[in-house]
């Protein structure tokens, strides 16, 4: 096994299986993160029991290691209860960190479970220094940072932050900003911020007759950006990949830590020798991201699709259950293949285990040779079907099995026993522990024999009481009392020490069941009780504008009374239209919340910041936040009335908790989220007021790749029919789903569990346009909008 170097610097690598486990072991990872079967954005991977997690907590720190789990999840109000035991398991175990999404979560575990390190997962789209500052305040010891940052903005945030920054530094991208996608929520009820994407950004879709993958991101590979990366203050350099396999995670963990242990004359031949073996990690084609500052043209190749792999050739000929084609690389039994239909239908993958050249069986096939494949599929491809070698089966070899052996063989810490044996009567021997919070004390009747030499002390006994015989103890501080010179049997001293030792491994694992059962309890019992509700017989309506314009309506006698507040996007035309209109909105200024963009990056944070003063200067104090980051911009909350926006998901009440201590008198309930899930929330008095959108375009994704060559306004359409448009107005890539989110006609239903504040998202339309009137016209009579979609209001989220 490869020594891990001892530098700052972490090499972070992932485990979806245990056979991924110990190939980043193996490979030399400092540290390996891993999910568990719930509550982890990597659904679809095997994952971990609690029983495993702990044993690879006890195997990591044996091998001088480091172990951190992903909570990366939104959490739903139901799930709250179950999250506490995770979070007092967790505590238990030791971990070295868990990585979070969810600021409810991040309460319970602040509040309840302190001694757990925190990571904030790339889910929170820290992406500037004052998000990541906000999060030292918060009690979090790492950022991961977003991948869409620059390596001059990671150096800047360095510069004006202390903890821990982490990034990703090899595989799959993401071509939505994280933590901003609802695509696969949206088409699905699957949501990527659930764990559970369903990969629609690797789809075929369709744009005035041309086809293409324009959200299908190549894979990151910053393995000749290490040494930059470092100087700009990155110490964790983490490896995507929890749903690849062994081979896949001992390659690439390989080629990193090639690199990272390189003498500094030797770094550039190392690199080029990571990259060699890279090249056979069968991933996709690979880009630096946008590390260097700019969009590099093969980020996205729409030409390309997305499934990983390397190409083989294509299927010629369909016999039975096997394929006959002309391969372009050497194939093995053992590979692992999968067959690509030409529609958009996903792949099937399969192991060889039947491989023909001619009519010789082999278990070898050069290149260029005419093969056919057995596979264990019959009727399901067809001819010009492509086939790909997405693994060799020949790189990490340890079995399932095996594997399990190794992590059962582990020695878990156990609980010290603070021991101490003494003799206060002829032939009785006495032995006294404290463990957990536990006392124990037995008597043994023992045969003493007077001892020629050598009688029982201290050095003898120490030696037989080590071996405590239980996984869940280990001797500690161990002390001798006052002893005769005697000496006793070894067989009857191993009597005692195994009765002795059997009961205080029952008092002490009651003892651990009870201090973490309390401690759940303790927790639990400050979670808000659900509350009677009250039918809201009035509600507010508050409009979020397109631009400036769209004010007119706070001096409309119509409506005004109608649209009680609006939110106005800050960008400087509507900042300076404002401005001049000066002394005109003097009686509107309280009912005006400035609407500040989610993604400010680090070149734009001080123009931001004084727009904001400025705005503050001339009396406006309303402002909806969209970002962690933003929070930061108010040196005194209580000058100002600040509402989390939708980014700053709240889809339970400790998250809404969570921003109400944060500063927000507000909150916003998640559009992705489904009715069960809102009653439960709006049942809870969480100290700030529940707002919901009842209208509002869906952003599926938003992202910082540019779509080359492709007009402002332009519409994609997948093969099943959905239009997806695009608006490149923000300087960002925004894609939205054709039919807007809606709950008008739901109104009463809405009241019914007690929502007084409700938004409708007009930003897209115009509050004076005519489909902003005929919007505001149906809400307040609630009435439903044609063309619409209740995204998963109805169907659930999952």
């Amino acid at each position: 096994m490869p020594t891990p170097s001892k530098h700052t610097h972490e090499l972070l690598a992932p485990a979806g299986s245990l056979e991924s486990f110990f190939a980043a072991m193996e490979a030399g990872a400092d540290a390996v993160y891993c999910g568990l079967k719930e509550f982890s954005a990597r659904a679809k991977a095997k994952n971990f029991t609690l029983a495993e997690t702990e044993r690879l907590t006890a195997y990591a720190h044996h091998e001088g290691r480091r172990l951190y789990v992903t909570l990366n999840t939104l959490i739903k109000e139901a799930e709250i209860p179950r999250v506490l035991e995770v979070l007092a398991a967790l505590a238990s175990f030791s971990v070295d960190g868990i990585i979070v999404q969810d600021l409810g979560l991040w309460r319970l575990a602040r509040q309840h479970f302190p001694e757990l390190p925190l990571h904030a997962s790339t889910q929170m789209t820290i992406h500037n220094a004052a998000g990541v500052k906000m999060l030292e305040g918060m009690g979090f010891t790492r950022a991961v940072l977003a991948r869409e940052l620059s390596l001059d903005e990671i150096t800047a945030i360095r510069q004006q932050t202390k903890i821990e920054l982490e990034h990703f530094v090899h595989g799959a991208l993401c071509y939505s900003i994280s933590g901003q996608c609802l695509f696969s929520s949206y088409l699905t009820g699957n949501s990527g911020n659930r764990g559970r994407c369903a990969q629609p950004c690797r789809r075929r879709y369709t744009e005035r007759g041309k086809t293409g993958f324009y959200f299908s991101t190549s894979d990151l590979c910053a393995i000749k950006l290490l040494p930059r990366l470092a100087a700009a203050g990155v110490m964790s350099f983490k490896i995507e990949g929890r749903m690849k396999n062994a081979e896949y995670v001992s390659t690439v963990v390989s080629a990193y830590r090639t690199v990272l242990d390189a003498r500094a004359a030797d770094v550039s031949q190392a690199i080029k020798e990571a990259d060699e073996s890279l090249a056979e990690a069968y991933g996709r084609s690979t880009t630096t991201g946008l590390m260097k500052g700019n969009a590099p043209s093969g980020i996205a190749v729409p030409s390309t699709k997305g499934g990983i792999g390397q190409l083989l050739g294509a299927v010629e000929k369909i016999q039975g259950n096997a394929v006959v084609m002309t391969n372009a690389a050497v194939v093995h039994v053992g590979d692992r293949l999968r067959i690509q239909p030409q529609s958009d239908l996903a792949g099937s993958a399969f192991t060889v285990q039947e491989l023909f050249v001619g009519s010789r069986q082999v278990k070898r096939a050069e290149a260029n040779s005419s093969i056919r494949i057995g596979t264990p599929f019959r009727g399901i491809f067809q001819k010009g079907d492509q086939v790909y070698k997405v693994s060799t089966g020949k790189g990490f070899t340890m079995s399932e099995e095996a594997c399990q052996r190794r992590l059962a063989a582990i020695d878990l810490p156990g609980v010290p026993v603070q021991l101490t044996v003494s003799s206060q009567a002829p032939n009785r021997l006495t032995l006294e522990a404290k463990a957990a919070g536990r006392q124990l004390c037995q008597e043994y009747e023992v045969k003493m024999l007077p001892a020629a030499h050598s009688p029982l002390n201290r050095g003898t006994l120490q030696p037989t009481f080590a071996k405590t015989g239980h996984p869940a103890l280990r001797l500690g501080k161990f002390e001798v009392g006052a002893l005769p010179p005697v000496v006793i049997k070894p067989s009857r001293l191993n009597e005692v020490r195994r009765d002795f030792y059997a009961a205080l491994s029952l008092r002490i694992e009651s003892a651990l069941a009870e201090q973490r059962a309390e401690r759940i309890e303790t927790a639990r019992a400050t979670l808000l009780p659900a509350l009677p509700q009250g039918v809201v017989e009035t509600t507010a309506l508050t409009a979020v504008a397109r631009g400036s314009r769209d004010l007119a309506i706070l001096a409309d006698q119509a409506l005004s009374p109608k649209v009680g507040r609006v939110i106005l996007p800050l960008t400087p035309d509507n900042v300076d239209a404002v401005t001049k209109q000066g002394g005109g909105l003097t009686d509107h200024r309280d009912r005006i919340f400035w609407d500040i963009p989610a993604d400010i990056f680090e070149g734009e944070w001080r123009a931001f910041q004084s727009v904001v003063n400025q705005l503050m200067k001339q009396g406006y104090c309303n402002f909806r936040l969209n970002n962690l980051s933003h929070f930061g911009l108010f040196a005194d909350k209580a000058k100002v009335r600040l509402m989390s926006g939708p980014w700053l998901y709240a889809v339970n009440s400790q998250a809404a908790l969570a921003l109400a201590e944060l500063g927000a008198r507000q909150f916003t309930l998640s559009v992705e989220d489904d009715k069960k899930n809102m009653t439960d929330i709006l049942a809870r008095a969480v100290g700030a007021t529940a707002t919901v959108v009842v209208y509002s375009p869906i952003q599926l994704i938003t992202s910082r790749i540019p779509m080359r060559a492709m007009p402002q306004g332009s519409v994609l359409q997948t093969d099943s029919g959905e239009a997806i448009r695009l608006d490149f107005g923000s300087g960002l890539t925004v894609a939205c789903a054709e039919q807007d989110f809606s709950l008008s006609g739901q109104l009463h239903e809405l009241q019914r569990l007690g929502c007084r504040e409700f938004i409708v998202d007009l930003s897209s339309a115009g509050l004076t346009s005519k489909r902003g009137k005929e919007v505001v016209a149906a809400v307040l009579a609630d009435q439903v909008l044609p063309g619409t979609s209740s995204f998963n209001f109805e169907r659930g989220l999952a």
